[in-house]
């Protein structure tokens, strides 16, 4: 007999070929899936992290109550007092185009004029931009006007004829500056219906000078008193750092970063801004409701209805917020000032 010949291994299947083909094409996505829930996992830890330290630091201050509130005071006080000056100077402009008798332009006709072409005239000024309203005081409105405020009555019914002209009271629009109301004049003058144009423009001028120049030390005193609230947020972090210098040092041996440790006194000094910011707008309040009283009667008296504003709402949380990002900023100067210098030997 012939010895059997060992028979040859089959072939492997298509069934097995496509379950090891699938085995190999699951492995990379298997550790695609890893890669991704690590990146995740250090994510919601950054997070976690974030929530742990606002929370952790504002507990810090309010088991501090005394002292907090003596921080806040001081920041709250450096914030007030610029805030309470822009408010002032904002009321001040609001006051100065609400008054009937800013820039107000007298113009006055030729008395030969017709009413046909003055009235042309006064459409014409009307539709001018930088024009609000247009009055027309005829030639007896003034006579009788001026008897009234002259007291001149008796001596003026003696003359032949009216010797007032006819006039036209310009009132400019709402924030037009003194260079646009020269120039209004200026065109004014050169019609061949008007004979003069009177208007002060001198005191208007002065008085948009001094306003840019109490804007501007506005401006000066808000970025000094700025810099005393970082300095006060700086040197309050700066002690809160020596305080806690046998933690960071722990923190670092165990392997945590400078951003680490960086965290929770970052949001201290934007909860000291954020605290002073409040006091800040609760001072200012304060004021502008003592002081509305005896304006608002002030301008009862004038005829106004006239009143105080404050912020606002825009206002009011722009305030807060350069109050966070200050307090943020101090914070930022005096952990990276002094904690470098802090190392585990």
């Amino acid at each position: 007999m012939r010895p059997q010949q060992p028979r040859p291994k089959p072939a492997a299947s298509r069934v097995e070929k496509r379950s090891a083909s699938a085995a190999s094409s699951k492995s990379p996505s298997k550790g695609a899936s890893q890669s991704k829930t690590l990146v995740s996992d250090r994510f919601g830890a950054y997070l976690a992290h974030h929530r742990f330290s606002a929370l952790d630091s504002l507990q810090r201050l309010l088991r501090a109550p005394g002292q907090s509130l003596l921080t806040w005071m001081v920041i709250a006080i450096a914030l007030a007092l610029p805030a309470t000056l822009y408010t002032s100077l904002q009321n001040l402009q609001a006051l100065g185009q609400r008054w009937d008798g800013v820039s107000q332009l007298s113009v006055f006709v030729n008395p030969r004029a017709k009413e046909a072409a003055i009235d042309k005239f006064q459409r014409q000024l009307q539709a001018d931009n930088r024009v609000e309203a247009v009055t027309y005081i005829s030639p007896q409105q003034a006579l009788a006007e001026f008897e009234q405020q002259s007291g001149l009555g008796s001596a003026l019914q003696t003359l032949d004829s009216n010797p007032l002209p006819p006039a036209l009271i310009v009132k400019p629009q709402l924030g037009v500056s003194a260079a646009e109301i020269g120039l209004l004049v200026e065109s004014l003058k050169a019609k061949a219906l008007v004979d003069d144009v009177v208007v002060d423009l001198a005191w208007v001028q002065r008085m948009q000078q001094l306003l840019a120049l109490a804007e501007r030390l506005v401006l000066a005193l808000g970025l000094l008193l700025v810099l005393g609230v970082l300095l006060v947020v700086g040197n309050t972090i700066r002690l809160a750092i020596e305080n806690r210098r046998d933690e960071i040092v722990v923190v670092k041996l165990v392997g945590g970063t400078n951003a680490f440790v960086r965290r929770p006194f970052l949001y201290t000094g934007i909860w000291y801004g954020i605290g002073g910011g409040l006091l800040a707008w609760l001072l200012l309040m304060l004021a502008i409701g003592w002081l509305s009283g005896p304006v608002g009667q002030l301008a009862t008296l004038y005829q106004s209805d006239f009143y105080l504003q404050g912020l606002g709402f825009s206002g009011s949380l722009a305030m807060l917020l350069l109050a966070a990002l200050v307090g943020w900023i101090g914070a930022w100067l005096a952990v990276a000032r002094h904690l470098g210098q802090i190392n585990p030997q």
